[in-house]
C-alpha cells in the first residue's frame, strides 16, 4: 500500500500504552490459533508486527530480512512468516493480521511478498480462493486469556505426567513374558488434505509393531490395489514409513482413506479425508449451489453430458495451425442454458490469446492453436461443466520441430520465462530442446527486444551453458521481450517463442499498479509516517546473499536499507579476493538501481567476498556485511541418468514407456524420451516438451515395427546420460478383456429348458474369445432376483441350452465373454422370457453369425444352424444385406435361390462403406425369423493383409502358404476346408514356422477340390482363403511334374551362324545351370570331341554353349546335338542341316572364305555407289581398305581411264579411305559405266557402277526425291492480273515431273490458268479468279515413287484475303494506267528575251480526259490578253505569253487532274534584257 495515514503524537502514545496491555493477550492468541484444527495452515503461525513512534532501530530480522520490533520473549522459536503454506511447502495464500507499522516496514513486507509470488495465474487464484475459505473459518477461533506463568506451570505438569507414564510402561514390559511381540501402533497418522484437481497428493504414516504389520490402504472401505492401477496409485513401504500417492486427482478421489496395520497381535487403523477442489473464478460455492453429479434445483432436471466425435492424439509441426474439438450433447435441453466449456493443457486451464482460440457453437467445442510451438505440446482436456456435474475427455497433442535450415544444428529452446524483474535487471530461464543436432549443445544466446521496436540485441557474447541467465542494463520503465537460441558446432538454431512482456520497474511500484489487493483483509491496516529524512546518507543494505553462482557469473541480492528517506537510492558492489584485504568496486561508472546484480568475468575456482553500498545525493553509505567467501563454480550438477527404461505395448501406434526417476537431482525440469527402430542408429524424440512423470505414452509409431527406447533427464545445468536401451518391443495393440456380448435372445423353448443365442463382442480385446458364461435370474411381478451362474465351464459357441428351468416361470439372462486377458462385464439383460413350449412350424433364427476375410469389395459371412428346426429339417438359408446407415426398409436379398451351405461370400461391396447382415433359415414349412443383425462391418482391406498363395518346391511338393506379421505369442494358424476345421491329416500336413504356415498336399487329387481358408487366432480377424478348382489342380500337377523331372531351360534353342573365313558356329544358351553341368556334343548320333575339325566352349557363368567348324564339307551334312546333364535335370537341343539348306550354307561358307582372302590385299570395304546431296549434286562414292602408299587407284569411264589432266580428274577426291567422284548437276551426258581399280603387290580389286539405263534412272529418282522433299509449302501471291500459287525447290530439272490439282482433279492448261517454272519456283497462275477457283490446290512433285504432295486450301479467309488483295492491285493498276499525267512537251527551263512572245505546249494523257490549269508561282493563271491558255483535242495544252517582261519570270506548272489522280508538269521561265546585261558587263 502506498498511501499513508498521519497520526498525531498523542494518538501514538495512546496506541503504545494499549499495545503494552495487549502484549500478553496477543501471545496467548497466537498459541491458541496455532493449535486450532480448523485452519489448513495449522503448522504455520501468525505474528503481529508492533512498532513504536520513538525508535525504529530496536528491531530484529525475520526470515525475509524485514526490520520489525521484538514481539515476544521467545527468541528460539521458529521465525514466523506471513505466508500460508501447505504440507508440500507450497504457498497457498497470505495471512494479514491487524497491525500498525510505519511506511518502511510496510514496504519491506511488500518487497518480501513480491519475491515469492512469481505470476498471478491459475495457481495464484486457486490459492486466493482457498485462503478466503480458510480465513473465514479462522475468524471463529476462540481466544482464551492465559498468563505466561500459568502456561509454564501447565507445561511442567504435562511433562511430569508423561515421564511417569513412560516409567510405568517400561516396568510393564519387563514384567511381560511376551514383551517381544506387540500389536500394531500407528505412530504418525495420515493427515487429511485439501488439494486442487489435477494435483498429486501423498498420505504418510509411521507404523510400529512386532511381528512387522502388513499395511493396506482403503478408499471408502474398498481395498486399493495399487499394482492393478499404477497410473493412479503408488504405495510405498520403507522400514516403518508407509505412503500412498494419488496422482492427477479429480472429484472422484474425494473420499475417506483408511490405513490398516495388521499382525498376529491385533489390528490398528487410522483415517484421513481427502477433498479435491475444482478451480473456479469468482465467489465460492454456497450451500444452494449445484453439487457434482446431483439434481439441479435451479432447472429441475439432472443434466447428462455425452462427448462424441472426440479428437484423437494429434500431431502438428512448429509454425502450423492445429484444431481439435469434440461434439458435446447435453440432455435434457434447457432454453437459454449453456454448459461451461473449459479447455486444459496439462491440467492447467487454457486462456484465449493470440496463439489460442476457443469456440463453442452450442454443440461443438473447438480449440485452435495458431502458429504451433513446442510450448503447446501436452495433454489437452475438454471439460464440460453443468449444474449436475461434469464430463471430460483428454488426448495428447504432439508438436514436432520445424525443419532446420542447416543440417545438424539444434532445434529451438522452449518455455522462455522472466523472473525477479527489477528496474534494470531480469533473470531469463528456458528449457533445453529435445534434439541437440549433430553435436552436443555448446550453449545458448539470449536476445532481447524493446517492445514497440523490431530490433533484437544479443545479451551475451559467449554462449551460456546453464538454462538460466541474468540480463542487466535494462532501462527503467521500458518493456522488453526475450528469446533464446541454441548453439552447437554445426551452427545456431532458430529462435524460441518470445517470452511474455516484462516491464523494468521496482517490484513495489509494480505492486502499487496492480488493480486491487492481492489477498482479502481480515482487519484494518493502519500505519504511521514519520517526518521525511531529507539529506540523510542511506544506511547499509542488509541480507547480502549469493542467489546464483555458476562458473560464468554470480548473482547477488540484498535488502534495501531502512534508513534511506524518500529519495531513491542506488548501489555500488564491491568484491574482495580471498586472502587479501583490498576491496574493489565493480560498477564504478554505473551504479545500479535494483537490489540485484550479476557479476561476470570472475576467475573460476577462486574465492571472493562481496558487499554492497548505498548512495544518494547526500553521499555513499557504509558497506553491508560481507557475504563471506564464495567459490566461483557451478553449484548445480547435471542430473543423474534415469533408471531402467521399460517399454510395453499399448495400441497399434503407441507404446508406454516407464522408467525410474533420477536420484539426487536438483531442480529437475523433466525427461525426454527417444525411440529408434531396431537395426538403425537413428534416434527420434518422442516428446518435444519435457515431462516430469516417469511414465509416458509414445504415439505416432509404425505398426509392426520393432523399437527400443531410452530416457534422459534435464535440468538447468543440462542433460543427463541416457538410460540403457529398453528391451525391443513390437508396436501392436495390447491384449485386454473383451467388450460385452450383445443381442441376447431366445432361440427355442420347451417346458423345462430354453435355448439362448447372442452376438459375439464387437471388440475381442486383441485376443480370440475363448468362451462364454451365462447367468440367469428370475422375474416375479416385475421384481428381479439375484444373478446365478448357469455354466461353470466356458461355452465355445454363441448359443446355450439352459436346462432344469421351471415351466411358466419368467427369466432374464446375461452373457459374459472370456479371452486370455479375463472375463468381460455382463451383457445387457435379455427381455423377460417365459419358459413354455413352442408350437412354431418354421425353423428358428440362425446363430453365431461372424465374418472372415473382410476386403474392400467382399466379405465371407458364416453362421450356425438354428437350434430349433421346426417340423422338418432345415434345407437352406437366405441372406439379407443393407448399408449400416440405411433404415429397416433398405434390407435386400443377396441371392434368390436358397443356399445350402452355412457360409457365403458376399461380393460387390463399396470400399469404405459399413454393412449389416442377417440370415434366415428355411424348411418345408417356410422361412423362419431373421437372425440377429451382424454388423456394422466396414468393407475395407486391412493394411498389410496377405493372401494365401500356392507354392511348388523343387521336389514337386504342392503346398498352400499363408503369412501373418501381427501374430502374438498366443496366436495360432487354423486351417479349414469349406470353412470346417480340418481334422483329417491324411490329405494335408500343416507346418508352422514363426509367422508362416504351410499346408502341404500329401497326395493331391480331385478329392482336394474346395475352399481352403486359414484364420490367425488372437488377432483382429486376420484370415484368407484359396479356392482350388479342377483346372487349377491340373495346372499345379503339371508344374509339380516339371519340378520332379526337371528340364534344363534354354533361353535359345541351338542356332547356327556363319563367321569370317567361312567358319560355322553352332551355339545355344541355357537360362540357369550349376557348376556341375556337363555337355555332350553329338553329330549324327556320334559323340565328337575337340580337335582339328571341331572347337568346343561352355561358359557356365553366361550359360552359352558353342561348337565351331573351320569349313563345311560334303560329309558334314546331318544333325548336330547338344546333350546337357545338371544333377537330375537334363536338356537336349538339336540343329538339322541337310538338303538344300546345307548346300546353300556351304556356298556361303566358301564365299566368305574367298572374301577373307580378298581382304588380305587392297579391297573395297564399300563398293562404288551413288548419293545425292541436299544441293542436288550427284556423288559416286566407295570406301577402300588395307591401302598402302604404293597402291594404285585408277578411275575409268566407259572403260577409258580418267587421266590426271582430264577435265573429270578435278571431280575425283580421296579423304579417309573414301573415294568420291562429284558429277555435280547430272545430265544425260554424264551417263556411262564407271569403274575403280585397286592394285599392288598383295593383290587387286575393282568396283563398277553402271550409270546407264536402270542405274541412271535410279540416280534420277533419288534426285527427284531430294528435289521433291526440298519443296516448300505452297504460298499465295496476289497480282493485278490474278492469284499465283507457288512452291520453292532447291533445284529444278526439265525431267522433273510436276503436276497441279484443283479439288483432286488435274488442272488443264488454258489462257486463264497456267503453270510453269521460273528458276526454282514452281507456280500456278490464275488470271481473273472467280468463286469457282476456290478450293484445295495440290502440287504433286515426282520423287520416283508416289510423289511428294504439297496442299493449300484456297478458301475461307485465305481466299478472301487473296481475292481482296487481287482486286486492290487490279484497281491500283487501272488507276495507274488512266490517271492524268503530263507526258511531255514542256522544258525544264525557258530563257527568253524581254519583249518577245513565249508559246509552250504540253502533251496530256488521262482517261477520262483530265482537267487542265496553269499556275505561276502557285497562283492559277486565267486566259486574258497577256496569257492565252488553250486545251485542244483532250491531249494538247498550250500557254502563250505575249510580250514577256521580267515580271513574267518565275516557276510555272501545268496541272492535270482526273478521278484517278493529279500531276504537275513544272518549268521555269527566265526573262532577260540584253541592254542591261551589257551595262552590267561593262561595270564588271
Amino acid at each position: 500500500m502506498s498511501g499513508s495515514l498521519q497520526v498525531s503524537q498523542k494518538q501514538q502514545r495512546h496506541q503504545h500504552q494499549e499495545q503494552k496491555q495487549q502484549k500478553q493477550q496477543q501471545q496467548h492468541y497466537e498459541s491458541s490459533y496455532y493449535q486450532s484444527t480448523k485452519s489448513s495452515v495449522s503448522q504455520q503461525s501468525f505474528s503481529t508486527v508492533k512498532t513504536t513512534s520513538q525508535r525504529v532501530k530496536t528491531s530484529v530480522k525475520t526470515e525475509k530480512g524485514q526490520e520489525v520490533l521484538k514481539l515476544s520473549p521467545l527468541p528460539k522459536r521458529a521465525k514466523r512468516t506471513y505466508l500460508a503454506m501447505d504440507t508440500d511447502k507450497e504457498v497457498i495464500g497470505y495471512v494479514i493480521p491487524v497491525f500498525r507499522a510505519n511506511h518502511e516496514v510496510v514496504r519491506g513486507l511488500m518487497e518480501a511478498r513480491e519475491e515469492d509470488v512469481t505470476e498471478e495465474g491459475i495457481n495464484y487464484v486457486a490459492m486466493r480462493n482457498l485462503f478466503v475459505r480458510e480465513a473465514q473459518e479462522a475468524i471463529d477461533v476462540r481466544v482464551e486469556k492465559r498468563t505466561r506463568t500459568t502456561h509454564i506451570r501447565e507445561s511442567a505438569q504435562r511433562m511430569e505426567f508423561s515421564r511417569t507414564m513412560d516409567e510405568w510402561a517400561e516396568f510393564r514390559k519387563k514384567m511381560n513374558p511376551d514383551s517381544l511381540t506387540h500389536p500394531p501402533e500407528i505412530i504418525v497418522k495420515p493427515r487429511g488434505q485439501t488439494v486442487w484437481e489435477g494435483k498429486t497428493v501423498k498420505l504418510h504414516c509411521t507404523v510400529a509393531g512386532w511381528p512387522k504389520p502388513r499395511v493396506a490402504w482403503y478408499k471408502n472401505n474398498v481395498l486399493i490395489d495399487a499394482k492393478a492401477h499404477p497410473e493412479k496409485y503408488t504405495a510405498e513401504s520403507s522400514y516403518n514409513m508407509h505412503s500412498l500417492e494419488i496422482k492427477n486427482c479429480n472429484f472422484t478421489d474425494t473420499a475417506q482413506y483408511h490405513v490398516s496395520a495388521l499382525n498376529v497381535k491385533g489390528e490398528m487403523s487410522s483415517v484421513a479425508t481427502i477433498v479435491v477442489k475444482r478451480f473456479q473464478d469468482g465467489e465460492q460455492a454456497g450451500p444452494l449451489d449445484a453439487k457434482p453429479h446431483g439434481f439441479s434445483v435451479e432447472h429441475g432436471v439432472t443434466f447428462k453430458t455425452t462427448i462424441i466425435d472426440k479428437f484423437q492424439v494429434a500431431f502438428g509441426r512448429e509454425g502450423e495451425t492445429l484444431s481439435v474439438g469434440c461434439t458435446v450433447i447435453v440432455y435434457p435441453t434447457v432454453k437459454k442454458y449453456q454448459p461451461e466449456v473449459v479447455w486444459y493443457r496439462n491440467s492447467v486451464p487454457v486462456k484465449p490469446s493470440k496463439w489460442v482460440h476457443t469456440h463453442w457453437s452450442g454443440e461443438r467445442a473447438t480449440l485452435t492453436l495458431i502458429h504451433l510451438n513446442k510450448e503447446d505440446e501436452g495433454m489437452y482436456t475438454l471439460r464440460v461443466n453443468t449444474k449436475s456435474g461434469f464430463d471430460s475427455y483428454s488426448a495428447y497433442v504432439f508438436v514436432r520441430d520445424a525443419d532446420v535450415e542447416v543440417e545438424g544444428v539444434p532445434v529451438a529452446p522452449l518455455d522462455v520465462c522472466c523472473h525477479d524483474v527489477n528496474k534494470d535487471y531480469v533473470v531469463v530461464t528456458w528449457k533445453q530442446p529435445a534434439v541437440e543436432g549433430s553435436s552436443s549443445i555448446l550453449g545458448y544466446h539470449i536476445d532481447r527486444c524493446e517492445v514497440g521496436t523490431h530490433h533484437w540485441a544479443q545479451c551475451n557474447d559467449n554462449p551460456v551453458k546453464y538454462a538460466r541467465f541474468p540480463v542487466t542494463g535494462l532501462v527503467e520503465g521500458r518493456s522488453y521481450i526475450f528469446r533464446v537460441r541454441a548453439v552447437n558446432k554445426a551452427g545456431v538454431s532458430r529462435p524460441s517463442r518470445v517470452s511474455e512482456t516484462v516491464v523494468a520497474m521496482d517490484p513495489t511500484d509494480r505492486a502499487r499498479l496492480r488493480a486491487g489487493p492481492s489477498a482479502p483483509f481480515t482487519g484494518m491496516i493502519k500505519f504511521t509516517e514519520e517526518d521525511p529524512t531529507v539529506g540523510v546518507i542511506p544506511g547499509e543494505p542488509t541480507n547480502v546473499v549469493v542467489t546464483e553462482a555458476t562458473k560464468s557469473y554470480v548473482v547477488l541480492a540484498w535488502k534495501p536499507p531502512i534508513q534511506r528517506g524518500h529519495e531513491g537510492v542506488m548501489y555500488y558492489i564491491e568484491k574482495c579476493i580471498s586472502g587479501t584485504d583490498t576491496w574493489h568496486r565493480v560498477n564504478i561508472n554505473m551504479p545500479v538501481k535494483s537490489p540485484r546484480f550479476a557479476l561476470f568475468d570472475l576467475a573460476e575456482g577462486k574465492s571472493y567476498s562481496f558487499r554492497v553500498r548505498c548512495c544518494n545525493s547526500a553521499g555513499v553509505g557504509e558497506p553491508s556485511v560481507s557475504t563471506g567467501e564464495i567459490i566461483v563454480g557451478d553449484k548445480l550438477d547435471l542430473p543423474s541418468a534415469p533408471c531402467n527404461a521399460v517399454a510395453t505395448r499399448n495400441t497399434d501406434t503407441s507404446v508406454v514407456v516407464f522408467w525410474g526417476a533420477s536420484k539426487d537431482v536438483k531442480h529437475l525440469v523433466g525427461y525426454y524420451i527417444e525411440c529408434s527402430v531396431v537395426g538403425t542408429d537413428i534416434w527420434m524424440p518422442c516428446n518435444n516438451k519435457p515431462v516430469k512423470q516417469t511414465r509416458f505414452v509414445c504415439h505416432g509409431l509404425t505398426t509392426g515395427a520393432n523399437y527400443v527406447f531410452r530416457v534422459k533427464a534435464v535440468n538447468a545445468a543440462g542433460y543427463s546420460q541416457s538410460t540403457a536401451n529398453s528391451d525391443a518391443v513390437v508396436v501392436k495393440a495390447a491384449i485386454s478383456i473383451p467388450s460385452k456380448p450383445t443381442n441376447v435372445a431366445l432361440l427355442e423353448a420347451l417346458k423345462d429348458y430354453m435355448v439362448l443365442g447372442w452376438s459375439a463382442p464387437a471388440n475381442n480385446g486383441g485376443a480370440d474369445i475363448r468362451g462364454y458364461f451365462v447367468d440367469y435370474r428370475t422375474v416375479k411381478k416385475g421384481v428381479v432376483g439375484k444373478w446365478h451362474e448357469m455354466n461353470h465351464k466356458a461355452l465355445t459357441t454363441t448359443s446355450y441350452k439352459a436346462e432344469n428351468l421351471k415351466e411358466n416361470v419368467f427369466y432374464q439372462f446375461q452373457v459374459r465373454a472370456m479371452n486370455m486377458a479375463g472375463v468381460s462385464k455382463g451383457s445387457l439383460p435379455s427381455a423377460t422370457l417365459e419358459c413354455k413350449e413352442w408350437t412354431i412350424t418354421v425353423p428358428g433364427a440362425p446363430v453365431g453369425l461372424h465374418v472372415l476375410e473382410v476386403r474392400d469389395s467382399s466379405v465371407v459371412v458364416l453362421w450356425e444352424p438354428p437350434t430349433f428346426d421346426g417340423r422338418t429339417p432345415v434345407n437352406g438359408y437366405y441372406m439379407d444385406i443393407k448399408e449400416a446407415s440405411a433404415g429397416d426398409k433398405a434390407w435386400k436379398a443377396v441371392h434368390e435361390k436358397a443356399n445350402k451351405m452355412k457360409y457365403m461370400k458376399v461380393t460387390g461391396l463399396k470400399a469404405g462403406t459399413s454393412y449389416v447382415f442377417r440370415v434366415r433359415a428355411q424348411n418345408l414349412a417356410g422361412v423362419g425369423k431373421s437372425s440377429a443383425a451382424l454388423g456394422p462391418i466396414l468393407a475395407q482391406t486391412r493394411p498389410g493383409t496377405k493372401e494365401i498363395y500356392v507354392d511348388v518346391d523343387d521336389d514337386g511338393v504342392i503346398s498352400m502358404v499363408f503369412e501373418c506379421s501381427e501374430m502374438s505369442e498366443a496366436s495360432e494358424f487354423v486351417w479349414s476346408k469349406n470353412y470346417k476345421a480340418i481334422t483329417d491329416t491324411s490329405r494335408l500336413t500343416i507346418v508352422n514356422e514363426g509367422g508362416r504356415s504351410r499346408a502341404i498336399f500329401n497326395n493331391p487329387s480331385l478329392d482336394d477340390l474346395g475352399i481352403f481358408s486359414c484364420v490367425v487366432t488372437n488377432t483382429d480377424g486376420i484370415s484368407s482363403s484359396y479356392t482350388l478348382t479342377e483346372e487349377g489342380l491340373m495346372r499345379l500337377l503339371d508344374i509339380s511334374h516339371e519340378h520332379k523331372f526337371p528340364v534344363i531351360p534354354f533361353k535359345n534353342e541351338m542356332a547356327m551362324e556363319l563367321l569370317e573365313k567361312g567358319r560355322v558356329r553352332f551355339w545355344t544358351q541355357v537360362e540357369k545351370c550349376t557348376s556341375a553341368c556337363q555337355v555332350e556334343y553329338v553329330f549324327n548320333d556320334v559323340i565328337v570331341s575337340q580337335g582339328k575339325k571341331y572347337t568346343m566352349n561352355f561358359d557356365q557363368s553366361t550359360g552359352i554353349i558353342e561348337m565351331y567348324m573351320d569349313s563345311l564339307e560334303v560329309t558334314d551334312e546331318g544333325t548336330f546335338t547338344f546333350n546337357l546333364v545338371d544333377g537330375k535335370a537334363k536338356g537336349t537341343t538339336s540343329f538339322v542341316l541337310i538338303g538344300e539348306e546345307f548346300r546353300e550354307l556351304q556356298k556361303k561358307s566358301e564365299f566368305e572364305r574367298a572374301e577373307w582372302v580378298r581382304k588380305q590385299g587392297p579391297h573395297f570395304v564399300e563398293y562404288l555407289d551413288f548419293t545425292v546431296t541436299q544441293e542436288c549434286d550427284v556423288l559416286l562414292k566407295c570406301k577402300i581398305g588395307n591401302i598402302k602408299p604404293e597402291t594404285e587407284i585408277t578411275w575409268f569411264k566407259d572403260n577409258i581411264e580418267i587421266a590426271e589432266d582430264d577435265e573429270d580428274a578435278e571431280k575425283i577426291t580421296k579423304e579417309d579411305c573414301v573415294l568420291t567422284f562429284n558429277i555435280g548437276k547430272i545430265s544425260k551426258t554424264d551417263a556411262g559405266l564407271y569403274r575403280v581399280d585397286l592394285r599392288d603387290e598383295r593383290g587387286k580389286d575393282k568396283s563398277t557402277f553402271d550409270l546407264t539405263d536402270a542405274g541412271y534412272q535410279a540416280v534420277m529418282n533419288e534426285l527427284f526425291r531430294v528435289i521433291a522433299n526440298s519443296s516448300s509449302d505452297i504460298k499465295v501471291i496476289s497480282t493485278e492480273h490474278g492469284i499465283i500459287l507457288h512452291s520453292m525447290v532447291t533445284y529444278y530439272t526439265e525431267e522433273l515431273g510436276v503436276g497441279w490439282l484443283h479439288k483432286d482433279a488435274k488442272i488443264a492448261a488454258s489462257e486463264r490458268v497456267k503453270s510453269g517454272v521460273t528458276g526454282e519456283q514452281l507456280w500456278l497462275k490464275i488470271n481473273e479468279p472467280t468463286e469457282k477457283d476456290k478450293g484445295k490446290y495440290t502440287i504433286n512433285i515426282s520423287d520416283g515413287k508416289d510423289g511428294v504432295k504439297r496442299v493449300f486450301d484456297l478458301s475461307g479467309q485465305a481466299w478472301e484475303e487473296a481475292f481482296e488483295e487481287f482486286q486492290r492491285l487490279k484497281a491500283a493498276a487501272i488507276a495507274e494506267r488512266n490517271r492524268a499525267r503530263v507526258v511531255g512537251g514542256l522544258p525544264d527551263v525557258v530563257a527568253i528575251q524581254e519583249g518577245k512572245s513565249l508559246n509552250l505546249t504540253g502533251n496530256v494523257w488521262g482517261e477520262p480526259v483530265p482537267e487542265v490549269s496553269w499556275v505561276k508561282n502557285d497562283k492559277e493563271l486565267v486566259s486574258d490578253d497577256h496569257y492565252t491558255l488553250k486545251f485542244e483535242h483532250g491531249k494538247f495544252a498550250s500557254i502563250t505569253i505575249a510580250t514577256v517582261t521580267t515580271a513574267d519570270s518565275g516557276k510555272y506548272a501545268l496541272l492535270v487532274k482526273n478521278k484517278y489522280g493529279t500531276e504537275a508538269g513544272e518549268f521555269t521561265v527566265s526573262v532577260y534584257n540584253p541592254d542591261e546585261e551589257d551595262k552590267q558587263e561593262k561595270k564588271d
